[in-house]
This record gives structure tokens, sequence and C-alpha cells, in this order.
């Protein structure tokens, strides 16, 4: 059962013990991600989780990275558009000095100039690799497309020349606004005992951070666009990613949309895999994905061709498309969407990481836990009529079509 117990200070501390774990799995979560950003500060949301690696004033680098060897455990982050987790799953009984060292990163980092020109020069090497991969390039072209007015839309990870500029003061200045007790959540899940809370408070209950806050910061939605962008690249094949808007993170509708994602593209049994892989042969890669933010979101459609069926790909894809939406889909496409989604629902909730993950972002961005049974009954309770009408509300809409082509014949 997920327990929320809110700090002096603001700070929630969301707990779920697991008795048959041998494991526990901490994070904090920071509501702040590339969406947070202002102009110029493209990426920085994202710079500053490498950051907070780069030693405190008690640790280095390296020590940090020691200490999680040596507890034969694993340390890691990441960033997204909306959130910033700084996560260690290690052994039970390492779990308090596990916390510690979170602590430590979070409250302590030194942002030292030198490592941040250190490692201005990885994350730009880490842009370079989405440059190197065509399918994550042409995925970051079509958010640019779908939202171009939005920091939604733009590449988590920053441009060079965003990069290049960071001071200290920067940091410093994003994170005394979005770094504050009323933004983070600590979750932990796994094999701990009531010690282990007392500690956490005790780590993060009498943090402070002066500076402007935004814990009432409003959202400003972004207005979905559609269009064309082609980019062309030195590769074999051709990327084609559509985008159609999608729902917002807390929309009563978002397993309709889950489990419309999973009939059009989302699995082997879907109508894209099975019409345009196995019956045309036209693509070895194509599926979908939605994605849901605060206050909008977007379903996608991603495949990979040679370049001589580009058209042919993009009318087959098309074509399913619109059949969805005009006439929507079968019983037994239902059926099978939503015995595949409560396999993967329930499978996915077995490690206590998975769990920490789960409670630390419905806490940030939901503010509700919903039970395993409650989530099932509301996907069982969708019906094909539920379906067939959210796939014409958003799939009868004109696409933004994002395309990275080779550059030759």
């Amino acid at each position: 059962m997920v327990q929320i117990d809110t700090l002096q200070n603001g700070v929630r501390l969301v707990s779920e013990p697991m008795e048959h774990a041998r494991s526990v799995s901490l994070g904090i979560w920071v509501k702040a991600g590339s969406a947070s950003e202002r102009q110029g500060e493209e990426g920085i949301a994202h710079f500053i989780e490498h950051m907070l690696f780069k030693g405190t004033e008690s640790r280095s680098a390296k020590q940090i990275a020691q200490q999680f060897d040596l507890y034969g455990g694993d340390i890691n982050a990441f960033t997204t558009k909306e959130t910033t987790c700084y996560y260690a799953t290690v052994l039970a009984d390492k779990a308090a000095e596990a916390a510690e060292i979170l602590a430590d990163m979070l409250l302590n980092s030194v942002l030292s100039e030198t490592e941040m020109e250190k490692e201005k020069t990885v994350i730009l090497d880490e842009l370079a690799s989405v440059e190197d991969s065509p399918e994550d390039d042409a995925d970051e072209q079509l958010w640019k497309l779908m939202y171009p007015e939005h920091p939604i839309g733009r590449p988590i990870g920053g441009t060079a020349a965003s990069i290049r500029a960071f001071t200290r003061d920067r940091l410093l200045g994003f994170m005394d606004r979005y770094y504050t007790p009323g933004r983070i959540i600590v979750s932990v899940a796994g094999c701990f005992q009531p010690a282990l809370l007392e500690e956490l408070g005790r780590l993060f209950g009498t943090f402070r951070k002066d500076g402007t806050s935004m814990e009432e910061e409003e959202y400003r939605p972004a207005r979905f666009r559609s269009g064309t962008i082609r980019k062309e690249k030195d590769i074999e094949q051709t990327h084609l990613f559509l985008g159609y808007p999608g729902l917002a993170t807390d929309d009563p509708e978002i397993y309709t949309l889950a489990l419309l994602d999973s009939i059009a593209g989302g699995t082997m049994s879907s109508r894209l895999f099975q019409q345009v892989r196995e019956e045309e042969g036209l693509a070895y890669s194509v599926y979908s994905y939605y994605a849901a933010h605060e206050a909008e979101g977007a379903f996608v459609i991603g495949s990979a061709a040679a370049p001589e069926n580009e058209r042919a790909l993009t009318s087959a894809v098309l074509d399913v498309i619109r059949d969805i939406a005009q006439s929507g889909v079968t019983a037994e496409e239902l059926h099978y969407a939503k015995e595949q989604m409560r396999g993967s629902f329930l499978i996915g909730l077995e490690t206590a990481e998975a769990r920490m993950h789960r409670n630390g972002n419905n806490e940030l961005l939901l503010q509700r836990h919903r039970t395993e049974a409650e989530v099932l009954a509301l996907v069982r309770a969708v019906t094909v009529n539920d379906v067939t009408r959210m796939a014409g509300r958003l799939l009868l809409t004109e696409p933004a079509i994002s395309i990275v082509s080779p550059n030759h014949p």
C-alpha cells in the first residue's frame, strides 16, 4: 500500500513496502524538465542532472561511483520534458547509505566550473549521438514541428549553442526556481524498515531553498500544429514519423488512448505491424506510441523503410490510420489489447525500482495513486465505442509529418 507523508518543509515522501523483495529503490523526483526552461536555457535541466554526479562538498564524482559499486547497487538519473529523477537501487541493508549519498548530491553538489566545462563536451557528444540516429532525429524534428512555440517541443538535451553558454550562475538560478521543497518527491519502494523513512525525513526535512520559487507557476498549454518537415542525411533508410494530438496526463480517457495505441501500432499484432510490415513488406520497423504531458500530448507513428518505398509506406500507414479513425476497431482487437495491457502492467510492477518509478511519477504529476485493481477495472470498462470515438477525435486531424531521408537519389 502506498503511503504519503509530507515533511514540515513541503517535501513529500512516498513509500511502498514490498516484503518479498531483497532490494530497496530510492528516487528523488523534481518537478522540472525541459518544458520548464526559458529562452536561452534549452537543455539546462538535463545539464543539471549530469552535474549532480560530479561531486559534492564531501565526495568526488569517483567516490560516489565507488561507493555504489561497493554496495553492489546502481545509481542513475534521467530528465524528461516535465521531470528530473535521481535514483538508486541497492540491497536492503545498504538503503540508508544510498539515501545519504542521494541527499548529499541534491543538497551539497559543488557545481564546479571546471567540471562544467568537461561535462559540456560529454553532453555535446550526447547531442551528436542523436544526430547519428536518424530515428531519434526524426522524432525530435516531429516534436519541434508539432509544438513550435512551446518548450514541450524542444529537445530535452538542448542545443550546442545553449550548452556552451551555460554558467554556474545560470544553473543555480534554475535550481533556485525549481529545486524547491514543494516540487520535490522522495519515493522509496522495496524491503525497508520504518527507520529508513525516519532517516529520509531527517535528510530531506530541513531542506530549504531561497530565491524565486516556481511552486505556483501556471502551466502554459501548447497548441498542436500540422505540416511537413524533411531533413536529408547520409543514411540508407528513410525514417517517416507522423504525429497527431494526444491527451493530457490526467485525462480521464487516458486508458482509452493506451488501448488505441496498442491496437494501432503498439504490439506485434497491431494493425500497422501486421498490414504494413507482415502483409505488404514495406518496412522493417513500424510502431506507435503516445506521450501525455500536463496540458497536452501526442500520438506518434514511427517507421523506417528503403527510400524507394517512401511513397508506398506513407500511403500504407495513412490508410491504416484512416481506416481506424473512420471505421473503428473490433471487439477482438480490443480484447487482445486489454489482455496485453493487463500482462505488461502487472509484470512491469514486479521490481522495487518499477514501483518507485510509478509512485514518484504519480505523486509528482497526478497526486493520485490508483491500486492495481482500480487501474485494471478502468481498462476493462473501456468499450469498442470508446476506442472508436477516440480514434475519430484524434486521428482525423491533419498530421504533422517528419521525414529524415538519404541525401542521395
